[in-house]
């Protein structure tokens, strides 16, 4: 035995072992039941990065990519690696409006859609800064802009996509699991006490009557009058009876969305920037974009961050929806 302080450290590997055990019990009956290990420096603000060009007038890319939602992305070590993308857009916005060389947004789109709310607050987001800011948003999509892709699209002045590019699925679905059924094979029941007929209609234990059907189809089919009456807003090019047939969930290449009116132009990245030189009426412009380093800002939609972990109770898998229950989602799912 070594004597280190008033404590004895033994040398057999044995004992060592038993000392970690019994401090382990001790953490687990003391009330910890979340243990952390903090392995990576915390989120921080957005620093600017040079794409490609040069001079003084600058156009910035905006990536809006995967899921569209607030949900933080998290390793599958619990590790936080990223803001919710609805916080990225916010906080990118008013980095850039405080920049006066700034003088366009390209929104670079690759994403099947998300979230009714977060696409919206999206859109939102781009269509009053751009207002405030007095200068032009394009959309450039690359594989795909699809549903609250192409909802978020719609507050650009112009929307390029590449040649293999997919678009449309306009439109909105919700999922609800029954597992009645199942809960029956293996014998158990739910017992649900509430407070009106309707109150547990999203269930996922039983059925939907036809009354609650007619309930969940009617939000369904508002939040889709939203969307159309959103591209009758932007596209001017159509009328919201050729929006309407449009709108039936399809996707579309990007010949087919060209000739419906949906886009205005395919062209690749490179030809979209020289469209852009052209349209801003600049003989040079710097592509730069925002990337994170040090400390994180939070803004009004963030949740105060936490510092990365590993969680050895859950292993996050980015499985779970952001909400319990049913998401009214404006998502391409083929």
């Amino acid at each position: 035995m070594k004597q280190i302080g008033l404590y004895y450290v033994s040398r057999k590997p044995a004992d060592t072992v038993r000392l970690l055990l019994v401090l382990f019990l001790f953490l687990i009956f003391n009330g910890c039941t979340l243990f952390k290990i903090n392995v990576t420096p915390t989120l921080g603000p957005l620093k600017e990065k040079t794409v490609s060009g040069e001079g003084g007038d600058k156009v910035l890319l905006v990536d809006i990519k995967g899921m569209i939602s607030n949900k933080k992305q998290v390793s599958p070590l619990g590790v936080e690696t990223n803001v919710g993308l609805v916080d990225q857009v916010r906080e990118t916005l008013k980095k850039a409006e405080k920049d006066n060389d700034v003088k366009a947004l390209i929104l670079r789109i690759n994403t099947p859609g998300g979230t009714v709310t977060s696409s919206d607050i999206i859109y939102h987001e781009i269509k009053k800064f751009k207002e405030r800011k007095k200068i032009k948003v394009y959309a450039v999509v690359m594989d795909l802009a699809a549903s609250g892709g192409y909802y978020v699209a719609q507050a650009a002045d112009r929307i390029i996509v590449h040649p293999t590019s997919l678009t449309g699925s306009i439109g909105v679905i919700a999922l609800k699991m029954n597992l009645g059924g199942l809960m029956e094979k293996v014998g158990v029941n739910v017992e649900v006490v509430k407070s009106g007929d309707h109150k547990d209609f999203l269930s996922p234990f039983r059925s939907l009557t036809e009354d609650e059907r007619l309930i969940f189809q009617k939000t369904i089919d508002n939040l889709h009058q939203r969307f159309v009456t959103t591209i009758e807003d932007n596209r001017k090019q159509l009328n919201r009876e050729e929006i309407k047939k449009l709108a039936d969930g399809r996707i579309y290449t990007s010949q087919q969305a060209l000739d419906a009116k949906l886009i205005d132009q395919i062209a690749y990245m490179d030809e979209a920037e020289e469209f852009i030189k052209k349209d801003l009426g600049l003989e040079e412009i710097r592509l730069v974009l925002y990337h994170r380093s040090g400390q994180y800002k939070s803004n009004i939609y963030s949740s105060p961050p936490v510092p990365p972990a590993i969680n050895f109770n859950f292993l996050s898998l980015n499985l779970m929806p952001e909400t319990p229950g049913p998401n009214f989602m404006y998502l391409w799912m083929p």
